[in-house]
């Protein structure tokens, strides 16, 4: 009869700790603000972004982080400005474009992540010692006109003083069609970010010979934006979720290619740890990611002239005016 009591008892015990458990974390979530977040392509050049995300930096701040996979810089654009999401990650030249476009409620940058073009040149045929000029009289797959990756393709030749006349510059490929239509045939060259570069390559489809990035310069190639009515009235929840971004940055500063491949592998279920460390490191090496999420004025100034080399922009469009940098913010 005691151990029945007793039984009881523990029985009792142990419901009376999983109510309040269950308790304690349904009130934990109820504290939790879920921010949607169109990103313009699922990529390991994001890398401090999903390390945020599987580290738990963001649920450190209470922010719960639905990631929306967004084809397309504009299509990004479109989405925060229809309040489907409320925070874009893409090219900055977007938000620019929307500007331009005389949008009264304009989307305002506020955090940084890539400092440079994260595209890798994927030839037909291996190439020792690769440079622009290797694509003299070829035919690249180079994305669609005015985003960042054909303007920094461009500015890289320009750099490297390659005349575009003398190269075939294919920009009537959607971006996310690129992989499937040089796999079809169609180009010698294609300009292509991880994983769809190393996995060409893999399957003997391609190969890696150069990146743009390390031709183009420092731009904020891709980095985070709102509507500014959004920002003013939320700026405390943007700060916090810069400072989440922040800690992403600092680990992919801190760790090998290894240990943030652990970190995001479960981003990449169809990615092997080996190919994805891989990866990792090939955006280490060329110095992909910012310091910090503050985007500098002279970087900016960057990103604009290369639009207005490209005659994509006729002139300066104030930095403090598209730009509202959240990381100094306490």
């Amino acid at each position: 009869m005691k151990r029945k009591i007793i039984g009881v008892l523990l029985g009792l015990i142990i419901l009376i700790v999983l109510i309040i458990t269950t308790a304690k974390l349904t009130k934990k979530e109820e504290n939790f603000t879920t921010i949607k977040l169109a990103e313009v392509t699922h990529s390991a050049f994001y890398a401090p972004l999903y390390v945020a995300i599987e580290e738990g930096y963001f649920k450190e701040k209470n922010i719960d982080i639905d990631l929306i996979l967004t084809s397309g810089a504009d299509k990004v654009a479109a989405a925060v400005l229809s309040n489907d999401v409320q925070i874009g990650f893409a090219g900055p030249e977007s938000a620019i474009y929307v500007y331009k476009g005389g949008e009264e409620d304009y989307l305002v940058t506020f955090s940084g992540l890539t400092k440079r073009d994260g595209q890798f040149i994927v030839s037909r045929k291996p190439i020792e010692n690769f440079t622009l000029n290797d694509l003299k009289g070829k035919e690249i797959l180079a994305g669609r006109l005015g985003g960042m990756p054909i303007l920094n393709f461009m500015n890289a030749l320009d750099n490297e003083k390659v005349d575009q006349k003398e190269i075939k510059i294919n920009t009537s490929v959607e971006f996310a069609a690129l992989s499937g239509s040089f796999i079809a045939g169609m180009g010698d060259f294609v300009n292509l970010f991880e994983p769809n570069a190393t996995n060409l390559e893999k399957e003997g489809l391609g190969y890696i010979v150069g990146n743009i990035g390390a031709y183009s310069g420092e731009v904020p190639y891709t980095a985070f934006y709102t509507r500014k009515s959004y920002l003013e009235n939320n700026k405390d929840l943007l700060v916090q979720f810069t400072q989440a971004l922040n800690k992403g940055l600092e680990y992919v500063k801190n760790h090998t290619s290894e240990e943030i491949a652990k970190s995001i592998l479960p981003q990449f279920p169809d990615i092997s740890l080996t190919d994805l460390t891989k990866i990792v490191e090939n955006y280490k090496k060329y110095d992909s990611w910012f310091a910090t999420p503050f985007i500098t004025e002279e970087s900016y100034k960057n990103l604009e002239d290369i639009m207005i080399g490209a005659d994509l922009l006729d002139t300066y469009v104030p930095y403090e005016l598209l730009v509202n940098n959240l990381y100094n913010e306490k």
